[in-house]
């Protein structure tokens, strides 16, 4: 399984970034105004990522990684940067990923990826 590639500097993404964990829970009402609450599924993990830094050649393996599995909707591994956990089965979120060229070095992209419901 292919891993979401790693910049020069070894970390997977550049600060500012955020992370959700998504949870999908059922309550149910009973008459006596008790609820009782139970998950639907697996809670899930979400990274929203802005790379403002990047050189060309980091750019262009990332977007070519990213174009490649919006093809082919291939899932793949993914590090926390906060935990250093891998996650397995994360997929890129959306319709595409921003990219845009701030100089002619300095790219900048940004892209939501997520982890796949089972």
């Amino acid at each position: 399984m292919a891993e979401f590639p790693k910049l020069k500097t070894g970390a997977v993404v550049q600060y500012p970034m955020t992370r959700e964990l998504r949870i999908k829970t059922r309550v149910l009402p009973f008459i006596d105004g008790s609820e009782q609450r139970y998950l639907m599924e697996k809670p899930r993990r979400r990274w929203v990522i802005q790379l403002d830094a990047l050189d060309e050649g980091e750019a262009a393996r990332i977007d070519e990684f990213v174009r490649q599995h919006f093809e082919t909707l291939e899932s793949f591994l993914f590090t926390d940067p906060w935990s250093g956990a891998t996650y397995a089965r994360c997929v890129v979120e959306g319709s595409g990923h921003g990219f845009a060229a701030a100089s002619a070095t300095v790219c900048g992209m940004s892209l939501t990826i997520a982890e796949e419901a089972d």
